[in-house]
């Protein structure tokens, strides 16, 4: 018995659950997707006063990163070295901006030797996994001896940008380096705030020693993604920038794209996950906290089993208290997660191919039938042995992939994206005159006699 027959308030679920079958269903679950797709735009009361507080201004994100790109494109090192004391609050300076040699030597003689053979480790399943999947010239013998062909060269440098804000993050450089390396870039450049979760960690600076990196600059933000577009005095432009970061980063990206290539602009962690009765309530629940811990980082569960959806919200409750970043685990999930009770498997599958979301769990019976009926998602995970951590830190494909619904048109990096491919046509007499009837035809449609007079002049 209660005091005073009151009984207890009983605990705020820790992930909204909707039913699908509910009149209210697919509006709740329609408005989480538009959240996911938008939250990129977001930024905390904080975030607002600290804009405020360094620009003068409530700018928008989209603003701050257009005055910062603007600035550092016009005025170098000094811009970059300007927003790093501001936004930072480190002072950086023209002779440490760099990392020197004998500072990532030291880092990788004084790391615990079980990080550097972990290291070494996934460094070769990562480079197993990438050769195999590298592009090859492609040769097309022609039947008047000339050829055409497909030619693959890598590309002279790359940026990549190192988050440091709340956790170190050496597997990014894994999944980022290593790829370019397989590929054949030539130099590679790194970029991570002056933290002591980035330019100023021991591990990330061991594990840049170990796979060969010698360029690492002591910046970040989108004031970092500028130096790495445009170029700064002592460092050339660079021509693809890699690597997640936070919003300003993701935008900064976004901004400079067409004058560097860029691999995506990613938002927040995500995971889906498609289960039927069998599901593990109590995995399908890590992988859920797993994402949910980068804060922000959206986890959803669709299942038609209305009793394992129940054992999974008991297992969030239960396994959240214990976490380092419980708070921010249990804030992401009340915003951006979700339980869905779907009518069917079927249902269950459709709705995870709209999400097209970043990670993909599936654990049904036969996780390979439920992945045929979905086309999108960045990385799939099958069966209960096969948690997204495991691609996150050590399984061989990039943990780089795209968000918030971009997996319908865009892909996971991969070393093929360091690549440029360009096509050799390298035509004999004959080849040429079989074709030169259909060129003039088309020249001739789009007016373009000069184009057919071209090959004239060689046929005649």
């Amino acid at each position: 018995m209660y005091p005073w027959g009151i009984m207890p308030e009983a605990p705020r679920p820790l992930c909204p659950r909707i039913d699908l079958a509910a009149a209210d269903g697919r509006e709740r679950l329609e408005s989480l997707r538009r959240t996911l797709v938008s939250q990129g735009e977001m930024v905390s009361p904080a975030g607002r006063q600290r804009t405020i507080d360094v620009f003068g201004a409530p700018l928008t994100p989209r603003q701050v990163v257009e005055k910062i790109c603007t600035d550092v494109r016009e005025r170098g090192v000094e811009a970059l070295l300007d927003y790093t004391r501001r936004i930072d609050r480190a002072d950086v300076t023209p002779g440490t901006l760099l990392v020197p040699a004998a500072a990532l030597a030291a880092a990788h003689a004084q790391v615990d030797r079980g990080f550097l053979e972990a290291v070494r480790r996934i460094r070769a399943r990562v480079e197993a996994f990438q050769r195999a999947l590298l592009a090859r010239d492609v040769l097309v013998p022609l039947a008047g001896g000339g050829s055409l062909r497909q030619r693959y060269l890598p590309l002279d440098r790359v940026g990549v940008c190192v988050p440091g804000g709340a956790a170190a993050y050496p597997s990014t450089l894994l999944m980022t380096v290593v790829p370019a390396q397989v590929a054949g870039v030539r130099e590679i450049v790194v970029v991570a705030p002056p933290t002591t979760f980035g330019s100023d960690n021991g591990h990330v600076l061991a594990a840049c020693h170990e796979l060969g990196v010698t360029t690492v600059l002591r910046a970040g933000g989108a004031q970092a993604v500028a130096a790495l577009a445009y170029g700064i005095e002592g460092l050339p432009r660079v021509d693809m920038i890699v690597g997640p970061g936070n919003l300003f980063v993701a935008l900064a990206k976004k901004y400079v794209f067409g004058d560097v290539s860029i691999d995506s602009i990613a938002g927040p962690s995500e995971i889906v996950i498609v289960a039927d009765a069998r599901g593990d309530a109590e995995c399908i629940a890590a992988d859920m906290l797993a994402q949910a811990e980068h804060s922000p980082g959206s986890a959803i569960l669709l299942t038609s089993d209305t009793a394992l959806a129940d054992r999974v919200a008991a297992a969030l409750q239960s396994r959240v208290a214990a976490l380092e970043r419980g708070d921010l685990t249990r804030d992401s999930l009340e915003r951006f997660g979700a339980i869905v009770v779907t009518r069917s498997d079927d249902e269950s599958a459709a709705i995870a191919d709209e999400l097209a979301a970043e990670h993909l769990s599936i654990d049904t019976v036969d996780p390979e039938a439920t992945l045929a009926r979905i086309r999108h998602a960045g990385a799939a995970f099958l069966g209960p042995f096969s948690p997204v951590a495991a691609g996150d830190y050590a399984a061989g494909p990039s943990h780089v992939l795209p968000t918030g619904g971009t997996a319908r048109f865009a892909a996971g990096l991969n070393a093929n994206h360091f690549l440029r491919g360009g096509s050799v046509i390298a035509l004999s007499q004959r080849d040429l005159a079989e074709i030169a009837a259909d060129i003039a035809t088309l020249a001739n449609v789009e007016g373009l006699t000069a184009h057919r007079q071209s090959v004239e002049a060689r046929t005649r």
